[in-house]
């Protein structure tokens, strides 16, 4: 394996309600781990990728067990600096139904990674050799630390030659130490090769404004081609924007699209009506990762938006954070076989 892939942020214990329950509505809770990065480099290497992930976590039972969940992916796991006397973040995760939504409450504060400092990691050893690293705007929205860290990673990967792709991924519940997004994501979008995002996400985050309006409940494709022409005028330094285009219909139904503005032109993705949807959550990671694979293995911009949007729709039918799509699934869907017949 030729490519080596790089990514840095959180990862969490994710605390489900059982199916469609609400949050305690039962004395259980289903425990899993999970984060924005830590699903990327899980769904690369499960396309056989060499996928790195870097972090810190505690140097306790619920650290470890985390890194062995990832370990079992066959990520690579050797720069998870394990931190004494600190914390795993927690969210909680309520599944909606209908028309009632899925819920997620954070409990991340003072977590290992939210205390982490540049020092705490050779970014540049790390990166070395690399070909690609990723990372995303949930990691500078935890702290000045994490964004430090964000930051100071992906000027190590410019430095090494690697291409930078960054979700912008807007959370507004973690926007809380004294920055506004704005401040902190244009500057770290000056070392970024590739942006994924959707319309929200670069308005929030660039305060880059559309001129739309997302709730009609039609998706006016021009105006994200508009868009991201915008993003590229602002920042020269990006040649391929990604945006993920859902209609969330209700808890069950979206519908699921792309758009890329690519080195080549501007592509539409296949649109997929996805229903009965398992689990949304991770839908983006998998989407992100679906996009770092198809630009580094295809030279066709199209086929590339559309293994991407493929792969994400896949993940709609897992349980957990994580797409454990394989490559030949998310290829046979491209191809357009979505029977969901049984394989023997």
């Amino acid at each position: 394996m030729t490519n080596k892939y790089v990514t840095f942020g959180e990862v969490m214990l994710r605390l489900k309600s059982p199916e469609r329950t609400r949050l305690f509505q039962t004395p259980s809770l289903e425990a899993t781990f999970g984060g924005g990065e830590a699903n990327v480099s899980v769904s690369l290497s499960i396309f056989g990728e060499k996928a790195k992930f870097v972090t810190a976590v505690p140097e306790n039972a619920v650290g470890e067990a985390c890194v062995r969940e990832l370990m079992k992916y066959g990520v690579d796991t050797s720069d998870i600096k394990q931190v004494k006397g600190s914390r795993l973040g927690i969210y909680y995760l309520e599944t909606g139904a209908n028309q009632r939504p899925s819920l997620v409450v954070y409990d991340r504060a003072d977590s290992a990674i939210a205390n982490a400092k540049p020092e705490d990691f050779d970014f540049a050893a790390i990166l070395d050799g690399a070909t690609w690293f990723h990372t995303t705007g949930i990691t500078p929205a935890i702290s000045q630390g994490a964004a430090d860290c964000a930051l100071a990673a992906m000027k190590a990967a410019k430095a090494a030659g690697a291409t930078v792709s960054i979700d912008l991924n807007y959370r507004k519940k973690l926007w809380n130490y004294g920055k506004k997004a704005p401040e902190v994501m244009r500057e770290l979008v000056k070392y970024a090769d590739v942006i994924i995002a959707n319309e929200e996400d670069i308005q929030k985050c660039l305060g880059i404004e559309a001129d739309s309006d997302v709730t009609s409940g039609e998706l006016d494709t021009k105006v994200y081609e508009n868009l991201a022409a915008e993003v590229k005028k602002q920042f020269p330094n990006v040649s391929v924007v990604a945006i993920t285009l859902r209609e969330s219909k209700s808890a069950d139904r979206n519908g699921w699209s792309a758009a890329l503005s690519g080195k080549t032109g501007f592509y539409l993705s296949r649109h997929y009506e996805i229903t009965d949807i398992i689990d949304r959550v991770g839908g983006g990671d998998s989407f992100a990762a679906g996009i770092i694979y198809g630009l580094s293995h295809y030279e066709d911009e199209q086929y590339a938006i559309n293994f991407a949007v493929a792969s994400s729709c896949l993940k709609h039918s897992i349980d957990g954070d994580f797409n454990l799509s394989r490559l030949s699934e998310v290829e046979a869907l491209c191809k357009g076989d979505g029977s969901g017949r049984v394989q023997r």
